[in-house]
């Protein structure tokens, strides 16, 4: 299949090859022309799937086949300012050299509000915002939604995680009752289902299965070791692995800061990305990340929603995701645009359940390793008597059963 079969204008498809597009994915395939037709879309897929450019080739197609003035035709939110700026380039890429010039401008928080409304003056086709940003501009009149024509979701999921739910429904109720709405998600939990089903009007439904060429792409390590140990044993991996480039997942902001400067300390360039990094600051270490300034990135999930590292070898759970899912998207980062790549989790020994857990989520078995030196002294057996593994609580007959065998083991 290729994109002139999809109903896009001449000119798309022209600027779709020069930006390297040779063929559709499975969600562009399936998402561009039910968009084109005017259809409400329901679009499940994972990250690097293409969902981006699904939306984004027929929203602009639409948009300059409006008649009349300039005015706010369609608006993408998105949940952080990284997702929001990577698809306003998109977008912006796309239209370049159409020959009907499309404003697209692009707002989040965390910068000045001021330089965004100045650039809004005049009006605009089309806008990528997180929700807050977008309530700001429409609350210092400078866009009006009265001939909104089309409204995305952009990672619907991590909109409602990261507490969007009452800023969207307050831009709900400014936009028009008649209008298109795209919602896209990689996962499907029920708060986003109730948020779909009250937004969507008969939507056709697109999901992609995670595609298994890619899943290969990627080798997955488990590695048991303790708690403490971590740290050291991830210095010993950037010294043993050469990995140009590593992600480090973590599940907070002070580790992504703790464990970075644990990192810097000992010669390792490495930088922290968590949200509560100003705007400056993120794009001031993501710069650094792609010039080869900063080897490990350590972040938290929501600051390392929708980045796209290029050629990126290797990533690393130096703490477990809590949701299954959030796994398939973490190492899915690497593997990419038919590399290969690898995926390292570190197991302590209370998180060898929930381990098994996403083992279990996946259909896939990823085999323990000890590293010499780096030994685990803390077994998952040990971890359960004292209650330590996620999921299950020591009864207090299993408590006296550990007692009883300690003192044994005392006396003996």
């Amino acid at each position: 299949m290729s994109f002139n079969t999809l109903g896009l204008a001449p000119a798309l498809v022209r600027a779709v090859r020069e930006q390297g597009y040779h063929a559709p994915t499975a969600i562009q395939a399936a998402a561009i022309p039910a968009i084109l037709r005017g259809r409400d879309v329901l679009g499940l897929a994972q990250t690097g799937s293409g969902k981006t450019a699904a939306f984004a080739l027929p929203l602009i197609q639409r948009v300059t086949e409006a008649e009349g003035q300039r005015q706010l035709r369609a608006i993408v939110l998105a949940p952080t300012r990284e997702l929001a700026a990577q698809t306003g380039e998109v977008l912006r890429d796309l239209a370049r050299t159409l020959p009907q010039r499309l404003k697209i401008a692009v707002a989040f928080g965390g910068v000045s509000i001021n330089p965004q409304l100045m650039g809004l003056r005049g009006g605009c086709d089309l806008i990528v915002a997180t929700p807050g940003r977008l309530l700001d501009l429409i609350e210092h009149n400078a866009l009006r939604l009265s001939g909104v024509q089309s409204l995305v979701l952009d990672e619907a999921d991590r909109l409602l995680d990261l507490g969007f739910a009452d800023e969207l429904n307050r831009i709900l109720a400014l936009l028009p009752s008649q209008r298109q709405n795209l919602f896209f998600s990689a996962t499907f939990p029920a708060p986003v289902k109730s948020l779909a089903e009250g937004l969507l009007r008969e939507p056709e439904r697109i999901e992609i299965a995670p595609e298994p060429a890619r899943s290969d792409a990627i080798r997955q390590r488990a590695i048991h070791v303790d708690q403490a140990q971590r740290t050291p044993l991830l210095r010993h991996l950037l010294k043993t692995e050469g990995w140009a480039r590593l992600l480090v997942f973590v599940a907070s902001r002070y580790a992504a800061e703790h464990v970075s400067d644990k990192l810097w300390a000992q010669g390792v360039r490495a930088a922290a990305l968590h949200g509560e990094l100003s705007q400056g600051a993120r794009s001031k270490v993501l710069a650094a990340l792609r010039t080869g300034d900063v080897q490990v990135l350590v972040a938290t999930d929501v600051a390392a929603r929708g980045l796209d590292i290029p050629e990126l070898p290797a990533v690393l759970n130096y703490d477990l995701p809590r949701a299954a899912a959030d796994y398939t998207h973490r190492i899915g980062r690497t593997g990419r645009a038919g590399e290969s790549g690898v995926a390292v989790s570190f197991i302590p020994a209370d998180a060898e359940a929930h381990f098994r857990l996403i083992e279990k989520r996946q259909g896939r078995r990823v085999p323990r390793e000890q590293i010499p030196g780096f030994e685990a002294k803390v077994l998952a057996s040990q971890a359960q008597a004292v209650g330590g593994i996620k999921g299950r609580r020591v009864s207090k007959k299993d408590k006296l059963r550990a007692e009883a065998a300690h003192k044994s083991g005392a006396v003996a």
